[in-house]
């Protein structure tokens, strides 16, 4: 087991002064830029954390490798440093960091929202052995040429062009080595299945209908075994499902958050 990363050398994008306090873990080839549509529009309702993970963006390297643990050990202690309790949404590998994370610091979790996830590739031996791949991949072909070939697969093939242009941007600024590959060894060892029960935090599952890379059935496995869950599909939406259709995704995400804070009131 690594250590968790030093939080002096992570970058930490935050929006609002009131409400809630939410952590958004952006998925593996993304970073804090992922979450620009909810930055614009839920500040008035929310205090808003994003973070580059540990090696992407504008996050310092890490000194050693970092497994799944020390990803949400990091989030813990980026939640105790801002105030001792959150709502975490997790999308993609961000949200297989933050079931590991509620399940290793349920005090820290108020609620989660888990977007276009998995319980990790290790639940797949073939996708566990493509995900280990992606770090040669990313040696060999660079950033750019990288985002450029997975980048477009993120969202519908219905999606706007400027969405696909902003998709592929992010992921050739934010990814790089080791940092990616420590990430991809990370999804590749994850299996939560065994641990999804024993999750206690309320949950909200999102999924795009057009989700091409971990798909809904994947989310209806989350959903089915996660102890208290919600699941909506997101019409019209590919994997980035915040992005895509983030008037759709905050209203189901401000919906959840309502209840999360008033589990005994009328529905």
């Amino acid at each position: 087991m690594s250590a968790p990363y030093d939080l002096a050398g992570l970058h930490v994008e935050e929006t609002g002064d009131h409400g809630p306090l939410l952590l958004c873990l952006h998925g593996i080839g993304s970073s804090s830029a992922s979450f620009a549509p909810q930055f614009a529009t839920l500040g008035a309702h929310l205090r808003l954390l994003a973070w580059d993970a540990p090696g992407y963006g504008a996050s310092a390297d890490p000194h050693q490798p970092l497994d799944l643990d020390a990803y949400a050990d990091t989030a813990a202690a980026l939640i105790r440093a801002r105030g001792g309790c959150a709502h975490v949404l997790g999308v993609s590998w961000g949200g297989v960091i933050a079931l590991r994370l509620a399940a290793r610091h349920p005090a820290l979790v108020a609620s989660l929202i888990i977007a276009d996830s998995s319980a990790g590739s290790g639940a797949d031996p073939a996708r566990a052995d493509a995900m280990r791949a992606r770090a040669a991949e990313l040696a060999a072909a660079g950033p750019r040429a990288f985002a450029e070939r997975r980048g477009p697969r993120l969202v519908s093939d219905t999606a706007p062009a400027a969405l696909v242009r902003r998709v592929v941007d992010t992921m050739a600024r934010s990814v790089r080595l080791p940092g990616y590959r420590y990430a991809a060894d990370s999804m590749a060892a994850a299996d939560l299945r065994g641990e999804l029960p024993g999750i206690t935090a309320p949950t909200l599952v999102l999924c795009g209908d057009r989700d091409r890379v971990t798909g809904p059935d994947a989310s209806q496995i989350l959903a089915g075994a996660l102890h208290r869950s919600a699941y909506v599909i997101v019409k019209d939406a590919g994997h980035l499902a915040n992005q895509e259709q983030p008037e759709a995704f905050d209203a189901w995400l401000l919906a959840h958050l309502r209840i999360a804070a008033h589990p005994d009131a009328d529905r």
